[in-house]
């Protein structure tokens, strides 16, 4: 961690965390009718000093048709936000996706139950 880092408020960066997460719900997963932060998509967010966000997600399964396309498309609503200097979204496997990595919320929505 910088010193920079250990300087800046909090608030700060929990007020521009909470800006990145709602535009993370504002994207859905396309074949299923959840947004990808409650769905669990999102494995990291790490957001540094300078706005700098770094995204390491998923999607449901491997063979997923926007597997090359998502990811682009996460970067650029995360861009938007105010506050962010850019963004960096990797795409992973491991480990593989399931519901239970689902908020209780979208797990309800879905139809799915403990």
């Amino acid at each position: 961690m910088k010193l920079f880092d250990l300087l800046r408020p909090k608030a700060v960066d929990d007020a521009l965390k909470e800006r990145v997460v709602e535009a993370l719900r504002q994207i859905y997963d396309p074949e299923i009718p959840v947004n990808i932060y409650d769905l669990g998509l999102i494995y990291d967010l790490d957001i540094d000093a300078q706005g700098q966000v770094d995204i390491r997600m998923t999607l449901t399964a491997p063979g997923c048709p926007v597997a090359q396309t998502f990811p682009g498309q996460v970067a650029r609503a995360v861009e938007a936000v105010e506050g962010v200097s850019r963004c960096r979204v990797e795409l992973t496997w491991d480990p593989p996706w399931t519901p239970a990595r689902a908020s209780e919320a979208a797990r309800l929505q879905l139809g799915i139950f403990p």
